[in-house]
């Protein structure tokens, strides 16, 4: 969304809650590149025997908040990117990070994760 805003291919990004318990007051989220997390899945998927059931968080292990996401597509683009505030979204915890440490100790699914 960030980059469609910066693109004019939308309007403003929003920016849900700036009253968090957080250094900036935004959401702090564990991000991580869907081609991780494709590559995660498909590791998974081909280590996984009939009968096999196993539950992994996957992600880099910190969260960045959501102010400094758009900051980080302004520096990539070089593009000011609109962004609006809005109020909290019901439910929105401040703080929403992954503890990967169960996948990164499956030796076939910890190179995925690293590249982020």
């Amino acid at each position: 969304m960030l980059l469609q805003a910066a693109q004019g291919r939308r309007g403003p990004a929003t920016v849900y809650g700036t009253d968090y318990p957080t250094p900036d007051g935004t959401c702090i989220r564990d991000y991580i590149h869907v081609e991780d997390l494709v590559a995660a899945h498909i590791l998974a998927m081909e280590a996984l025997r009939p009968g096999d059931a196993r539950v992994y968080n996957l992600g880099i292990g910190r969260g960045y908040s959501v102010r400094e996401g758009a900051g980080f597509g302004v520096r990539v683009t070089g593009i000011e990117i609109p962004v609006q505030y809005g109020p909290r979204r019901p439910g929105d915890p401040a703080v929403l990070c992954a503890d990967p440490a169960r996948a990164q100790r499956g030796a076939r699914l910890a190179p995925a994760l690293h590249r982020a």
